[in-house]
């Protein structure tokens, strides 16, 4: 999840200083960046199982880390770059759009996981995390489900990416690529209870 905050991250910075792109406009622009490049990563993280994969699309995140931290001309590595876009506006107009895109896609994304659950993907996923041999046997596209899922989470990690750093409004590839934001979503999901789409609201709150 770290790998498409970071993404989700930069390019805001990227679309809205560079390319002068509304910057409200670029968050959700960059959830789709994420999910684009997720397409090839899925295919490079799903050849592992269990505790490989795991370890391994850590390491896909990290790689992420290091290629921005490189380019020192263009996104300016370690020393991270500002929201100068931010300038042109108000800070209390850009405060209260921030709050109210964040309620958007809080509810947004609560909005299409509870439609996932109840959909045909949502009984595939329930019969893969119960047994993938027997969901396989009954015709299940095992495969198909798990990139979807890993797409669409992509998308919307991508999408809070942005948002953090339109709050943040300064970026840098240690802050934004950093393991703590997948600990803290598996703390969050922990603490509210696995399993229902409640649960993870009840352990953000508790969270934070």
């Amino acid at each position: 999840q770290q790998a498409w905050i970071g993404l989700g991250g930069y390019t805001l910075i990227v679309l809205a200083d560079d390319l002068h792109v509304n910057m409200f406009l670029a968050v959700i622009v960059g959830g789709m960046v994420a999910a684009l490049v997720a397409l090839p990563t899925a295919f490079l993280a799903f050849r592992l199982r269990g505790g490989y994969f795991a370890i391994g699309t850590w390491v896909i995140a990290e790689v992420f880390r290091l290629l921005v931290a490189s380019s020192t001309e263009w996104l300016k590595g370690g020393l991270g770059r500002s929201l100068t876009a931010a300038g042109l506006i108000a800070r209390p107009l850009r405060e209260q759009y921030t709050y109210w895109l964040a309620v958007v896609i809080g509810a947004g994304a609560i909005a299409l996981v509870y439609y996932l659950v109840r959909s045909r993907v949502g009984l595939g996923l329930t019969a893969i995390r119960d047994s993938e041999t027997a969901a396989m046997s009954v015709g299940v596209k095992i495969t198909r489900i798990k990139l979807l899922v890993f797409i669409i989470a992509a998308f919307g990690a991508g999408v809070v990416g942005g948002l953090i750093y339109l709050n943040a409004l300064r970026i840098t590839p240690q802050g934004s690529f950093n393991i703590q934001w997948s600990a803290f979503m598996a703390f969050i999901v922990v603490i509210g209870g696995l399993g229902t789409i409640e649960g993870p609201i009840i352990g953000a709150i508790i969270f934070f």
